[in-house]
């Protein structure tokens, strides 16, 4: 497996566009590309202003093909002049 984090800082004021969008993007990549196994969107109380992202994919190629994908090309365009900083982990499973 291959997981990815991904941590969004958004403005406030922008947050109530964004969420319905990034919610869009999860759902069409767990429903539209076998690789991607689990799209979660989660935001913190404590933390008005950001959502975190844990991805689960089948390995790195399902996730370069989710970068591929028309959902995620028109959340990017709709989303991203809401994003003030966007970080993103990559992770890949230790063999057992």
């Amino acid at each position: 497996m291959f997981a990815v984090t991904v941590t969004f800082t958004i403005p406030l004021e922008k947050m109530h566009d964004f969420l319905p969008l990034m919610l869009a993007n999860a759902q069409s990549s767990l429903q539209d590309e076998p690789g991607c196994h689990q799209f979660d969107v989660c935001t913190d109380p404590d933390q008005p202003g950001q959502v975190f992202l844990y991805e689960l994919y089948t390995d790195e190629a399902a996730f370069e093909t989710h970068q591929t994908m028309p959902h995620y090309g028109a959340f990017g365009e709709a989303a991203g002049s809401m994003i003030e900083d966007k970080v993103v982990k990559t992770f890949s499973q230790v063999a057992q």
